[in-house]
């Protein structure tokens, strides 16, 4: 289940759902294992320059060696560009999470 955080400055006109949505598509396309991404926004009221910064991180898999991840970065890239209307810094960053790290669904604690 990869993870994606946007990040931008709000002078900028961002649709962030659909940003969020239209990457979990991308990943989809071409990992059809990897799940469903939990995405966030955050934007920033105070801000030096304009930007738009999202941050992919997913589990570590066999299949998901260097050339699939530079395919999967142009192609997230691409997309997330095309939802930009407006000139800004832009950076996409995918990593892996460390052997240290859990995920799964909380059902809630019982009364």
């Amino acid at each position: 289940m990869p993870q994606a955080d946007l990040l931008y400055s709000a002078d900028l006109t961002i649709d962030a759902p659909d940003i969020l949505s239209a990457v979990e598509q991308v990943i989809a396309a071409r990992d059809s294992g990897a799940g469903a991404c939990k995405g966030r926004a955050y934007p920033s009221r105070e801000f030096h320059h304009s930007h738009v910064t999202l941050r992919v991180a997913m589990l570590d898999k066999p299949h998901r060696d260097d050339a699939f991840m530079g395919d999967l970065l142009r192609a997230i890239e691409a997309e997330v560009k095309s939802h930009v209307s407006q000139p800004c810094a832009l950076a996409v960053e995918l990593s892996f999470s460390s052997s240290h790290y859990s995920t799964g669904m909380h059902e809630g604690a019982a009364p």
